[in-house]
């Protein structure tokens, strides 16, 4: 069994709608076992045992939100992390409100702790997801194929190197 998680912050519910949207799409991964944590109320062992994590946050002034990053700065570390497979998104407000800026913060940090980092970019055609998926609210439903499909694509690559 492939196990992995979403771990994020939300303000508004949408970040927590996006995150949902990716569990979603990995649990069309035939023996992957998916979960989604807000960061206020994550399960360190279950996160512990999984072999790929994606992170997500909100947008603010272009970048993650400061209990976000205060959170990857503090908590994350200790999620050993490390060899795992690893990945962001981001929801903002406004169309280039800085959601590219932020999955890029995210992916430092995952870096940093030895994650190693996914980006399908161009490799599975259409829609093309460089860094992760962004939702631009307020319309939830209109991004919510792109994060299933986010979530299928890092599930299916988090099971074929976690073999």
């Amino acid at each position: 069994m492939t196990k992995c998680a979403v771990l994020y912050e939300s303000v508004s519910g949408n970040t927590s709608a996006m995150a949902e949207a990716i569990v979603e799409g990995m649990q069309k991964v035939e023996g992957v076992e998916a979960r989604a944590f807000s960061i206020d109320a994550v399960d360190e062992e279950y996160v512990k045992s999984c072999d790929g994590v994606v992170f997500g946050s909100p947008v603010y002034a272009g970048g993650p939100s400061a209990k976000f990053y205060t959170w990857m700065e503090h908590k994350a570390g200790k999620l050993n992390l490390a060899g795992k497979l690893g990945g962001a998104f981001a929801t903002e407000q406004y169309i280039h409100g800085g959601a590219s800026d932020t999955i890029v913060d995210i992916l430092r940090h995952l870096l940093v702790y030895g994650m190693m980092v996914y980006s399908s970019g161009g490799s599975c055609g259409a829609p093309v997801i460089h860094y992760g998926p962004v939702e631009v609210s307020p319309d939830k439903e209109a991004f919510k194929e792109l994060f299933v499909t986010y979530g299928q694509r890092f599930a299916a690559q988090t099971a074929k190197i976690s073999r």
